[in-house]
Protein backbone atom coordinates (compact mmCIF):
# COMPACT_ATOMS: atom_id res chain seq x y z
CA UNK A 1 0.00 0.00 0.00
CA UNK A 2 1.42 3.49 -0.94
CA UNK A 3 1.10 6.73 0.31
CA UNK A 4 -2.32 7.95 -1.25
CA UNK A 5 -3.42 4.42 -1.88
CA UNK A 6 -7.26 4.12 -3.82
CA UNK A 7 -10.18 2.45 -2.26
CA UNK A 8 -13.02 3.55 -4.29
CA UNK A 9 -16.62 3.94 -3.53
CA UNK A 10 -17.33 1.24 -5.85
CA UNK A 11 -14.06 -1.24 -4.74
CA UNK A 12 -15.43 -0.18 -1.37
CA UNK A 13 -16.92 -3.74 0.43
CA UNK A 14 -15.96 -5.61 -2.68
CA UNK A 15 -12.92 -7.85 -3.11
CA UNK A 16 -10.27 -7.29 -1.81
CA UNK A 17 -6.48 -8.75 -3.21
CA UNK A 18 -8.81 -11.69 -3.74
CA UNK A 19 -10.64 -11.67 -0.45
CA UNK A 20 -14.47 -10.78 0.01
CA UNK A 21 -14.99 -8.78 2.77
CA UNK A 22 -17.34 -9.66 5.50
CA UNK A 23 -20.42 -7.70 7.40
CA UNK A 24 -20.10 -6.82 10.02
CA UNK A 25 -22.38 -8.07 12.54
CA UNK A 26 -24.09 -5.96 14.44
CA UNK A 27 -25.33 -6.30 18.39
CA UNK A 28 -29.43 -6.31 18.35
CA UNK A 29 -29.22 -4.06 21.83
CA UNK A 30 -32.19 -1.56 21.66
CA UNK A 31 -33.10 1.02 24.21
CA UNK A 32 -35.55 4.41 24.61
CA UNK A 33 -32.92 6.32 22.73
CA UNK A 34 -34.29 3.77 19.60
CA UNK A 35 -37.39 4.65 19.96
CA UNK A 36 -39.04 7.21 17.75
CA UNK A 37 -39.81 10.85 18.17
CA UNK A 38 -43.03 11.37 19.52
CA UNK A 39 -43.81 14.82 17.46
CA UNK A 40 -47.01 16.53 18.07
CA UNK A 41 -49.02 17.98 15.31
CA UNK A 42 -51.39 20.88 15.52
CA UNK A 43 -52.79 23.28 13.09
CA UNK A 44 -54.11 27.31 13.85
CA UNK A 45 -56.74 28.55 11.95
CA UNK A 46 -59.16 31.48 12.63
CA UNK A 47 -62.72 30.82 12.99
CA UNK A 48 -63.69 32.88 10.22
CA UNK A 49 -61.17 33.25 7.38
CA UNK A 50 -60.13 36.01 4.97
CA UNK A 51 -56.97 35.08 3.82
CA UNK A 52 -55.89 32.79 1.89
CA UNK A 53 -59.77 33.49 1.03
CA UNK A 54 -62.67 34.05 2.55
CA UNK A 55 -64.52 30.84 1.82
CA UNK A 56 -61.71 28.73 2.84
CA UNK A 57 -62.98 25.22 4.25
CA UNK A 58 -60.72 24.95 7.14
CA UNK A 59 -61.69 21.48 7.88
CA UNK A 60 -61.13 20.01 4.24
CA UNK A 61 -57.53 21.74 4.68
CA UNK A 62 -56.90 20.32 7.65
CA UNK A 63 -57.94 16.77 5.86
CA UNK A 64 -55.81 17.19 2.65
CA UNK A 65 -52.92 18.13 4.92
CA UNK A 66 -53.57 14.62 7.52
CA UNK A 67 -53.35 12.60 4.68
CA UNK A 68 -49.64 14.28 3.28
CA UNK A 69 -48.44 14.07 6.97
CA UNK A 70 -49.76 10.01 7.06
CA UNK A 71 -47.77 9.23 3.92
CA UNK A 72 -44.32 11.38 5.87
CA UNK A 73 -44.96 9.13 9.20
CA UNK A 74 -44.96 6.08 6.88
CA UNK A 75 -42.03 7.06 5.09
CA UNK A 76 -40.20 7.41 8.22
CA UNK A 77 -41.63 4.47 10.30
CA UNK A 78 -39.14 3.82 13.37
CA UNK A 79 -38.14 7.32 13.00
CA UNK A 80 -40.86 9.35 14.19
CA UNK A 81 -44.56 8.84 15.47
CA UNK A 82 -46.69 12.22 14.29
CA UNK A 83 -49.43 12.53 17.02
CA UNK A 84 -52.41 14.60 18.07
CA UNK A 85 -53.55 16.84 15.05
CA UNK A 86 -55.53 19.11 17.18
CA UNK A 87 -56.89 22.48 14.99
CA UNK A 88 -57.38 25.15 17.58
CA UNK A 89 -59.53 28.69 16.16
CA UNK A 90 -59.14 30.84 19.66
CA UNK A 91 -56.39 31.52 21.98
CA UNK A 92 -58.25 29.81 24.65
CA UNK A 93 -57.73 27.20 22.49
CA UNK A 94 -54.31 27.38 22.43
CA UNK A 95 -53.99 27.53 26.31
CA UNK A 96 -55.61 24.51 26.56
CA UNK A 97 -53.38 22.72 24.03
CA UNK A 98 -50.20 24.12 25.90
CA UNK A 99 -51.40 23.07 29.19
CA UNK A 100 -52.54 19.44 28.25
CA UNK A 101 -48.51 19.17 26.67
CA UNK A 102 -47.06 15.80 28.18
CA UNK A 103 -43.53 15.50 29.22
CA UNK A 104 -43.47 12.70 26.23
CA UNK A 105 -43.56 15.19 23.66
CA UNK A 106 -40.17 15.44 21.74
CA UNK A 107 -41.06 17.94 19.23
CA UNK A 108 -44.30 20.32 18.03
CA UNK A 109 -44.99 20.21 14.01
CA UNK A 110 -46.96 23.65 13.90
CA UNK A 111 -49.07 24.11 10.77
CA UNK A 112 -50.57 27.47 9.98
CA UNK A 113 -54.31 27.43 7.67
CA UNK A 114 -55.28 31.10 7.76
CA UNK A 115 -53.98 34.41 8.73
CA UNK A 116 -54.77 35.82 11.57
CA UNK A 117 -53.06 33.68 14.43
CA UNK A 118 -51.08 36.03 16.15
CA UNK A 119 -53.23 35.70 19.25
CA UNK A 120 -52.69 32.22 19.25
CA UNK A 121 -49.07 32.41 18.80
CA UNK A 122 -48.59 34.45 21.64
CA UNK A 123 -49.91 31.28 23.71
CA UNK A 124 -48.16 28.70 21.79
CA UNK A 125 -44.92 31.20 22.49
CA UNK A 126 -45.26 29.35 25.99
CA UNK A 127 -43.89 25.65 23.88
CA UNK A 128 -40.65 24.54 25.70
CA UNK A 129 -39.91 21.51 23.02
CA UNK A 130 -38.46 22.11 19.94
CA UNK A 131 -41.25 23.35 17.27
CA UNK A 132 -41.09 23.68 13.47
CA UNK A 133 -43.74 25.77 11.86
CA UNK A 134 -44.72 24.07 8.18
CA UNK A 135 -46.36 27.02 6.15
CA UNK A 136 -47.35 26.41 2.50
CA UNK A 137 -47.57 29.40 0.44
CA UNK A 138 -50.84 31.13 0.67
CA UNK A 139 -51.16 29.80 4.15
CA UNK A 140 -50.88 32.67 6.45
CA UNK A 141 -48.19 35.14 7.83
CA UNK A 142 -47.01 32.63 11.34
CA UNK A 143 -43.47 32.90 9.86
CA UNK A 144 -43.40 36.73 10.75
CA UNK A 145 -43.90 35.45 14.59
CA UNK A 146 -41.79 32.60 15.00
CA UNK A 147 -38.76 33.83 12.66
CA UNK A 148 -38.47 36.37 16.01
CA UNK A 149 -38.67 33.58 18.21
CA UNK A 150 -35.85 32.44 16.79
CA UNK A 151 -33.53 35.70 17.07
CA UNK A 152 -34.71 35.44 20.27
CA UNK A 153 -32.78 31.93 20.62
CA UNK A 154 -36.41 29.40 21.10
CA UNK A 155 -35.51 26.35 19.74
CA UNK A 156 -37.93 26.77 16.69
CA UNK A 157 -37.66 26.89 12.96
CA UNK A 158 -39.85 27.57 9.96
CA UNK A 159 -39.81 25.64 6.65
CA UNK A 160 -42.03 27.66 3.74
CA UNK A 161 -42.65 25.83 1.19
CA UNK A 162 -44.46 23.84 -1.09
CA UNK A 163 -42.82 20.51 -1.53
CA UNK A 164 -43.59 18.46 1.37
CA UNK A 165 -40.59 16.38 0.84
CA UNK A 166 -38.70 19.18 2.39
CA UNK A 167 -40.08 18.10 5.90
CA UNK A 168 -38.16 14.85 5.29
CA UNK A 169 -34.46 16.36 6.73
CA UNK A 170 -36.70 17.96 9.81
CA UNK A 171 -37.96 13.80 10.38
CA UNK A 172 -35.12 13.09 11.27
CA UNK A 173 -33.53 15.87 13.03
CA UNK A 174 -36.79 15.37 15.77
CA UNK A 175 -35.23 11.77 15.63
CA UNK A 176 -32.05 12.98 17.10
CA UNK A 177 -33.22 15.10 19.43
CA UNK A 178 -35.09 11.86 21.25
CA UNK A 179 -32.04 9.94 20.28
CA UNK A 180 -29.98 12.69 22.68
CA UNK A 181 -33.03 13.28 24.95
CA UNK A 182 -33.05 9.32 26.12
CA UNK A 183 -28.82 8.17 25.34
CA UNK A 184 -26.99 7.19 28.30
CA UNK A 185 -23.44 7.80 27.77
CA UNK A 186 -21.16 5.89 30.58
CA UNK A 187 -17.86 8.49 31.28
CA UNK A 188 -14.69 6.26 32.27
CA UNK A 189 -11.82 8.74 33.83
CA UNK A 190 -10.17 9.32 36.94
CA UNK A 191 -11.63 11.48 39.50
CA UNK A 192 -14.89 10.89 41.28
CA UNK A 193 -17.07 13.68 39.91
CA UNK A 194 -18.22 14.65 36.22
CA UNK A 195 -16.95 17.36 34.16
CA UNK A 196 -19.19 20.40 34.33
CA UNK A 197 -20.07 20.39 30.63
CA UNK A 198 -22.05 17.03 31.23
CA UNK A 199 -24.81 19.17 33.38
CA UNK A 200 -24.60 21.74 30.36
CA UNK A 201 -25.00 19.21 28.00
CA UNK A 202 -27.94 17.13 30.42
CA UNK A 203 -29.81 20.48 30.14
CA UNK A 204 -29.45 21.19 26.86
CA UNK A 205 -30.59 17.64 25.50
CA UNK A 206 -31.62 15.50 28.30
CA UNK A 207 -28.53 13.30 27.45
CA UNK A 208 -27.65 11.01 31.16
CA UNK A 209 -23.93 10.69 31.30
CA UNK A 210 -23.10 8.88 34.33
CA UNK A 211 -19.62 8.26 35.54
CA UNK A 212 -18.21 4.86 36.32
CA UNK A 213 -15.16 3.07 37.71
CA UNK A 214 -12.20 1.50 35.83
CA UNK A 215 -13.25 -1.85 38.52
CA UNK A 216 -16.40 -1.97 36.87
CA UNK A 217 -15.17 -2.69 33.74
CA UNK A 218 -12.29 -4.79 34.99
CA UNK A 219 -14.81 -6.95 36.59
CA UNK A 220 -16.73 -7.10 33.15
CA UNK A 221 -13.57 -8.55 31.58
CA UNK A 222 -12.74 -10.84 34.01
CA UNK A 223 -16.31 -12.13 33.25
CA UNK A 224 -16.15 -12.46 29.87
CA UNK A 225 -16.23 -15.87 27.99
CA UNK A 226 -12.87 -16.38 27.03
CA UNK A 227 -14.40 -19.15 24.11
CA UNK A 228 -16.44 -16.27 22.80
CA UNK A 229 -13.12 -13.99 22.78
CA UNK A 230 -11.22 -16.23 21.20
CA UNK A 231 -13.68 -17.09 18.10
CA UNK A 232 -14.59 -13.08 18.30
CA UNK A 233 -10.46 -12.61 17.59
CA UNK A 234 -10.60 -15.63 14.58
CA UNK A 235 -13.11 -13.34 12.87
CA UNK A 236 -11.83 -10.12 13.32
CA UNK A 237 -8.11 -11.58 11.72
CA UNK A 238 -9.74 -13.52 9.04
CA UNK A 239 -11.59 -10.50 8.04
CA UNK A 240 -8.62 -8.09 8.14
CA UNK A 241 -6.55 -7.53 4.70
CA UNK A 242 -3.32 -8.82 7.68
CA UNK A 243 -2.40 -8.19 11.21
CA UNK A 244 1.33 -6.49 11.21
CA UNK A 245 2.54 -6.44 15.12
CA UNK A 246 -0.07 -8.06 17.26
CA UNK A 247 0.01 -11.23 19.06
CA UNK A 248 -2.88 -13.64 19.11
CA UNK A 249 -3.52 -13.25 22.90
CA UNK A 250 -3.58 -9.35 22.76
CA UNK A 251 -6.21 -9.80 20.45
CA UNK A 252 -8.24 -11.85 21.92
CA UNK A 253 -7.73 -9.55 25.25
CA UNK A 254 -9.08 -6.78 23.15
CA UNK A 255 -11.75 -8.27 21.80
CA UNK A 256 -12.87 -9.93 25.67
CA UNK A 257 -12.67 -6.32 26.39
CA UNK A 258 -15.15 -5.66 23.64
CA UNK A 259 -17.65 -8.43 25.15
CA UNK A 260 -16.94 -6.76 28.58
CA UNK A 261 -17.78 -3.34 27.42
CA UNK A 262 -20.95 -4.70 25.60
CA UNK A 263 -22.19 -6.59 28.79
CA UNK A 264 -21.72 -3.54 30.89
CA UNK A 265 -23.15 -0.86 28.63
CA UNK A 266 -26.43 -3.62 28.90
CA UNK A 267 -26.07 -3.97 32.79
CA UNK A 268 -26.36 0.25 32.98
CA UNK A 269 -28.88 0.30 29.70
CA UNK A 270 -26.90 2.75 28.38
CA UNK A 271 -25.28 3.46 24.03
CA UNK A 272 -22.02 5.15 24.44
CA UNK A 273 -18.87 4.90 26.76
CA UNK A 274 -16.05 7.44 26.41
CA UNK A 275 -13.52 6.21 28.31
CA UNK A 276 -9.71 7.76 29.05
CA UNK A 277 -7.78 5.26 27.18
CA UNK A 278 -4.05 6.10 26.94
CA UNK A 279 -4.33 6.85 30.94
CA UNK A 280 -5.88 3.74 31.85
CA UNK A 281 -3.86 1.62 30.08
CA UNK A 282 -0.40 3.36 31.48
CA UNK A 283 -1.74 3.43 34.57
CA UNK A 284 -2.70 -0.44 34.70
CA UNK A 285 -6.43 0.16 35.11
CA UNK A 286 -7.29 -1.02 31.59
CA UNK A 287 -6.33 -5.57 30.67
CA UNK A 288 -6.30 -3.95 27.17
CA UNK A 289 -6.70 -1.16 24.79
CA UNK A 290 -10.44 -0.46 23.46
CA UNK A 291 -9.46 0.92 20.05
CA UNK A 292 -11.03 -2.17 18.19
CA UNK A 293 -14.02 -2.36 20.91
CA UNK A 294 -15.19 1.33 20.17
CA UNK A 295 -14.69 0.60 16.16
CA UNK A 296 -17.17 -2.31 16.37
CA UNK A 297 -19.81 0.03 18.97
CA UNK A 298 -19.66 2.40 15.97
CA UNK A 299 -20.15 0.50 13.59
CA UNK A 300 -23.35 -0.84 15.27
CA UNK A 301 -24.73 2.55 16.03
CA UNK A 302 -23.52 2.58 19.55
CA UNK A 303 -20.80 4.86 20.44
CA UNK A 304 -17.28 4.07 21.60
CA UNK A 305 -15.09 7.29 21.64
CA UNK A 306 -11.59 7.80 23.01
CA UNK A 307 -10.03 9.98 26.05
CA UNK A 308 -12.81 10.27 27.93
CA UNK A 309 -13.94 13.20 25.35
CA UNK A 310 -17.04 14.28 25.98
CA UNK A 311 -17.87 16.59 24.08
CA UNK A 312 -16.84 14.54 20.79
CA UNK A 313 -19.14 11.97 22.53
CA UNK A 314 -22.35 14.36 22.28
CA UNK A 315 -21.01 15.16 18.96
CA UNK A 316 -21.11 11.62 17.37
CA UNK A 317 -24.69 10.87 19.25
CA UNK A 318 -26.05 14.53 16.91
CA UNK A 319 -24.09 13.25 13.68
CA UNK A 320 -24.82 9.80 13.74
CA UNK A 321 -28.27 9.48 15.12
CA UNK A 322 -28.81 11.81 11.95
CA UNK A 323 -26.79 10.47 9.29
CA UNK A 324 -27.24 6.52 10.05
CA UNK A 325 -23.36 6.35 9.33
CA UNK A 326 -21.01 5.93 12.27
CA UNK A 327 -18.57 9.02 13.50
CA UNK A 328 -15.16 8.64 15.04
CA UNK A 329 -12.45 10.64 16.58
CA UNK A 330 -9.57 12.36 14.54
CA UNK A 331 -6.59 14.11 14.91
CA UNK A 332 -6.45 17.03 12.35
CA UNK A 333 -3.01 17.28 10.60
CA UNK A 334 -2.61 20.09 8.61
CA UNK A 335 -0.57 20.45 5.23
CA UNK A 336 -1.44 24.19 4.42
CA UNK A 337 0.72 23.87 1.18
CA UNK A 338 -1.35 21.66 -0.33
CA UNK A 339 -4.59 22.80 1.26
CA UNK A 340 -4.82 19.45 3.45
CA UNK A 341 -6.25 18.60 6.28
CA UNK A 342 -4.59 14.87 7.38
CA UNK A 343 -7.34 13.00 9.66
CA UNK A 344 -5.83 10.59 11.71
CA UNK A 345 -6.59 8.29 14.46
CA UNK A 346 -5.80 4.49 16.00
CA UNK A 347 -9.74 4.22 16.29
CA UNK A 348 -11.70 4.48 13.02
CA UNK A 349 -15.44 2.95 12.34
CA UNK A 350 -15.16 0.28 9.43
CA UNK A 351 -18.81 0.65 8.25
CA UNK A 352 -18.15 4.10 6.83
CA UNK A 353 -21.29 3.91 4.50
CA UNK A 354 -23.78 2.88 7.23
CA UNK A 355 -24.25 1.42 10.36
CA UNK A 356 -24.37 -2.26 9.99
CA UNK A 357 -23.17 -1.91 6.37
CA UNK A 358 -20.12 -3.51 4.80
CA UNK A 359 -16.69 -3.48 6.52
CA UNK A 360 -13.80 -1.10 4.80
CA UNK A 361 -10.57 -2.93 4.55
CA UNK A 362 -8.46 -2.76 7.68
CA UNK A 363 -5.22 -3.82 8.86
CA UNK A 364 -4.80 -5.13 12.42
CA UNK A 365 -2.29 -3.19 13.91
CA UNK A 366 -0.75 -1.90 17.17
CA UNK A 367 -1.42 1.54 19.02
CA UNK A 368 0.67 3.75 17.96
CA UNK A 369 1.82 5.39 20.97
CA UNK A 370 3.47 2.87 23.08
CA UNK A 371 3.71 -0.25 20.14
CA UNK A 372 1.00 -2.06 22.25
CA UNK A 373 -2.16 -3.58 22.45
CA UNK A 374 -4.38 -4.03 19.52
CA UNK A 375 -5.81 -0.79 17.11
CA UNK A 376 -7.18 -1.11 13.16
CA UNK A 377 -5.68 0.65 10.17
CA UNK A 378 -8.73 1.38 8.31
CA UNK A 379 -8.55 2.51 4.00
CA UNK A 380 -11.55 4.43 3.93
CA UNK A 381 -12.88 5.21 0.06
CA UNK A 382 -11.67 8.29 -1.94
CA UNK A 383 -13.67 11.12 -3.55
CA UNK A 384 -16.50 11.16 -0.85
CA UNK A 385 -17.11 13.75 0.93
CA UNK A 386 -16.71 13.76 4.82
CA UNK A 387 -18.10 16.46 7.60
CA UNK A 388 -15.57 17.01 10.64
CA UNK A 389 -17.58 18.78 13.78
CA UNK A 390 -17.37 18.67 17.55
CA UNK A 391 -19.62 20.73 20.12
CA UNK A 392 -16.89 23.36 21.35
CA UNK A 393 -19.45 23.29 24.03
CA UNK A 394 -23.45 22.47 24.70
CA UNK A 395 -24.00 25.05 22.45
CA UNK A 396 -21.70 25.71 19.62
CA UNK A 397 -20.55 23.24 17.35
CA UNK A 398 -18.01 23.57 15.16
CA UNK A 399 -17.92 22.39 11.80
CA UNK A 400 -16.53 21.78 7.89
CA UNK A 401 -16.26 19.85 5.34
CA UNK A 402 -13.61 17.77 2.97
CA UNK A 403 -13.10 15.99 -0.20
CA UNK A 404 -11.14 12.54 1.06
CA UNK A 405 -8.17 12.31 -1.72
CA UNK A 406 -6.41 9.62 -0.07
CA UNK A 407 -4.96 6.87 2.22
CA UNK A 408 -1.93 7.56 3.59
CA UNK A 409 0.60 4.96 4.86
CA UNK A 410 3.31 6.40 6.48
CA UNK A 411 5.23 5.43 10.54
CA UNK A 412 4.62 8.90 11.57
CA UNK A 413 1.68 9.31 13.50
CA UNK A 414 -1.60 7.48 13.94
CA UNK A 415 -2.77 4.26 12.40
CA UNK A 416 -5.47 5.18 10.24
CA UNK A 417 -4.82 8.37 8.10
CA UNK A 418 -6.40 9.67 5.42
CA UNK A 419 -5.90 13.07 3.46
CA UNK A 420 -8.67 15.40 2.41
CA UNK A 421 -9.12 18.53 0.62
CA UNK A 422 -10.78 21.76 2.32
CA UNK A 423 -11.58 24.89 1.19
CA UNK A 424 -9.59 26.80 3.18
CA UNK A 425 -7.11 24.68 5.45
CA UNK A 426 -4.91 28.46 6.97
CA UNK A 427 -7.60 29.36 7.95
CA UNK A 428 -8.96 26.41 9.96
CA UNK A 429 -5.99 26.39 11.32
CA UNK A 430 -5.59 30.10 12.20
CA UNK A 431 -8.73 29.65 13.99
CA UNK A 432 -8.45 26.36 15.53
CA UNK A 433 -10.11 25.96 19.08
CA UNK A 434 -12.00 23.55 21.28
CA UNK A 435 -8.99 20.84 21.97
CA UNK A 436 -7.30 18.64 19.74
CA UNK A 437 -9.80 16.35 18.92
CA UNK A 438 -12.67 16.48 15.55
CA UNK A 439 -15.29 13.74 14.63
CA UNK A 440 -15.73 12.93 11.16
CA UNK A 441 -18.67 11.19 9.47
CA UNK A 442 -18.51 10.26 5.43
CA UNK A 443 -21.05 12.40 3.70
CA UNK A 444 -21.82 16.14 3.19
CA UNK A 445 -24.24 17.17 6.71
CA UNK A 446 -23.28 20.77 6.39
CA UNK A 447 -27.14 22.09 5.63
CA UNK A 448 -28.32 19.52 8.18
CA UNK A 449 -26.27 20.40 10.59
CA UNK A 450 -27.46 24.30 10.46
CA UNK A 451 -31.18 22.82 10.11
CA UNK A 452 -30.68 21.12 13.81
CA UNK A 453 -29.28 24.02 15.68
CA UNK A 454 -32.24 25.64 15.28
CA UNK A 455 -34.36 23.13 16.38
CA UNK A 456 -31.89 22.44 19.04
CA UNK A 457 -30.45 25.54 20.04
CA UNK A 458 -27.17 25.63 19.33
CA UNK A 459 -24.52 27.75 17.60
CA UNK A 460 -22.53 26.68 14.26
CA UNK A 461 -18.98 27.63 13.34
CA UNK A 462 -17.93 27.29 10.42
CA UNK A 463 -14.23 26.70 10.75
CA UNK A 464 -13.34 26.52 6.83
Amino acid sequence: MQNGARCTRREFGCAIGGVLLPRLATAAVKGPWDEPANVKRVYIAVPTPSWPRPDLDVQAERSGMEARLAELERKHAGAVRLTGGELLRTPEDAQAWVKALTADVDGVLLIDLTSGTGPMLKVLQQIQVPMLLFARPYSGWSYVEVTGWMRQGKKAAVLSTSEFGDLDPYMRIFRSIHHLRYSKVLLMRPGTSLPATADAFKKQYGTDIRLVDYQELKAAFDAADGRAARKAAEDFTRSALRVVEPKQPDIEASLRLHIGITNLLAKERANAIAIDCLGGFRRGDLPAYPCVSFSKLNDEGRYGVCEADLLSTMTQLLLTSFSGKPGFVSDPVFDTSRNEIIHAHCVSATALQGVGGPSAPYIVRTHMEDNKGVSMQVLVPIGDTVTCGKFLDATRFALSTGQVVGNVDDPRGCRTKFRTRVADAAKMLENFSGGLHRVVVFGDYTRAVQQMSRLMGFQVIQEC
